[in-house]
């Protein structure tokens, strides 16, 4: 006699099936993705999240991000079959392909089109037979490799996929060692594990001298200077690259011209510059220089990069009469681990068990940005015992009134639409703290919870996270690639 099985037990054994299928699915959605990457400069995301190196119970999770843009929990098979849609097209021209909002569109407009072919096909017509948008890849060399420069290492090795954009070529160091072999295993131990970030995910080969290092297929000389006058860059076949200068050394224009006098074509200081150098904020300002012309650039601070963009799109918006930000920022490496002499007041003491209330020049650095805010806005900072992600708190007094739904449909709005959504993502979530934006590649989060406007309308404060090193390197990258030109089609 059979038992009759329980209806429990039968109901779970059939969700596991349905979560084997979607992980098939998964892993099917990960193979058009890789042949798109590789054999076609076509790279799919997800709201922006990378697809290509995704484990699949991960990828499954990050369909649930719809339901911050206002939708339903996005399915593995619709997303699979937009995937198979764009690869079934011919001549697409190298593109970064937001699948996550193709699949919300579809949901809405689906009975417009005969089917989800031809939606996709009218959805990406512009890129069809369209002109390359990269003349050629673009040589870019390191100068500095603090937990800046390692994590842009990082990111530039993760976007580098065909070399059609940006290649990593070199990297500078002062030489802290008088064996060099020594040195150079030592730097690139810090590179493959991070106690923040974690294991960096390649294969990486060190030259016996310590003259190079192979990374996934990238052989990146290891070049040894004191100052930048050192380098002889076409000795190492290296040609116009675009310098990014870690150090923060040099901050001024005359100083940071030391790089243009060894063959470098451009430069990019990850630190607010001094002078006449122009400070860009990725999507919110970089259009107002002439590349052709201008050879010096700042990438602004990674507050000045967090907040520009909320800021902008409230000022375009509502406006924006005055407004003081509060940054809670982790410690950093300028700041001593135990009591002892520092230049700046209150920042000699002990960082891992104090809040420290120091200054900071964000407030200013956006009206450099934003030059529509200058004089409106004031800032204050305060260190606290975290390695990493920080918060910014806007007070702002609007000229027009609003609601906090309608300030956070605004918010959400260009999160999903619009030229800042690499910069701003919009989260729902009451349980977000700190360690969620460990990874996040936009400038910030918005936690739309806990946005709050007075009952007149005209008061109101915003909340955002953001990851003070490796979402500020994601936004040095945009910068990079814009500066040099190789700037594929994007469909966010």
């Amino acid at each position: 006699m059979v038992t009759p099985t329980h209806p429990i037990r039968s109901e779970s054994q059939e969700s596991l099936n349905q979560w084997r299928e979607k992980e098939k699915l998964a892993l099917k959605l990960l193979k058009i993705t890789g042949e798109l990457r590789f054999d076609k400069s076509i790279d799919l995301v997800l709201f922006r999240r990378e697809i290509h190196n995704t484990p699949t119970n991960t990828l499954l999770h990050h369909h649930s991000l719809s339901q911050d843009y206002g939708g339903d929990t996005l399915s593995i098979a619709m997303t699979t079959e937009i995937a198979l849609a764009i690869a079934k097209i011919k001549n697409l021209a190298p593109a970064k392909i937001d699948i996550g909002k193709l699949a919300l569109e579809w949901q809405s407009e689906f009975l417009e089109y005969e089917d989800l072919h031809e939606y996709v096909h009218v959805k990406l017509r512009s890129y069809i037979d369209a002109e390359m948008p990269i003349e050629q890849h673009k040589d870019v060399v390191l100068y500095g490799f603090g937990r800046i420069g390692r994590l842009m290492a990082r990111r530039l090795l993760e976007e580098t996929g065909r070399g059609d954009q940006l290649r990593l070529r070199a990297i500078v160091l002062r030489p802290k060692l008088a064996d060099r072999y020594t040195e150079v295993v030592k730097r690139v131990a810090l590179l493959e594990t991070d106690s923040i970030h974690g294991d960096f995910g390649g294969v990486i080969d060190i030259a016996e001298d310590g003259s190079a290092i192979h990374i996934n297929g990238s052989r990146i000389e290891i070049i040894m200077a004191k100052s930048p006058s050192e380098v002889d860059y076409s000795a190492y076949g290296i040609e116009d690259a675009l310098i990014i200068d870690n150090t923060g050394v040099w901050r001024d224009r005359e100083g940071l011209s030391q790089h243009l006098q060894t063959g470098a074509e451009k430069v990019l200081l990850t630190a607010p510059a001094k002078g006449n150098i122009p400070n860009i904020v990725y999507g919110v300002n970089h259009e107002t220089t002439d590349r052709d012309t201008e050879r010096i650039y700042s990438a602004a601070s990674c507050t000045t990069n967090a907040i520009s963009p909320t800021i902008k799109v409230i000022m375009d918006q509502l406006g924006i009469a005055k407004g003081h930000i509060e940054t809670i920022h982790s410690y950093t490496n300028d700041q001593n681990l135990l009591d002892n002499f520092h230049k700046k007041p209150r920042r000699g003491r002990g960082a891992p068990i104090n809040m420290v209330l120091t200054t900071t020049g964000a407030a200013a650095a956006v009206t450099k940005v934003i030059p529509e805010v200058a004089g409106r806005l004031t800032g204050n900072a305060i260190r606290v015992p975290t390695p990493n992600v920080s918060i910014a708190i806007l007070n702002l007094t609007l000229d027009k009134a609003t609601t906090v739904e309608e300030l956070n449909a605004m918010l959400r709005e260009a999160a999903l639409n619009g030229p800042l959504v690499e910069q701003i993502h919009y989260s729902d979530s009451t349980e977000y703290v700190s360690s969620n934006a460990i990874g996040m590649n936009t400038t910030c989060i918005v936690d739309a919870p806990s946005s709050i406007v007075s009952a007149d309308g005209l008061s109101a404060t915003v909340y955002l996270w953001y990851d003070n090193e490796y979402g500020y390197c994601c936004q040095v990258t945009r910068l990079a690639k814009h500066l040099a030109k190789v700037r594929r089609y994007t469909y966010y």
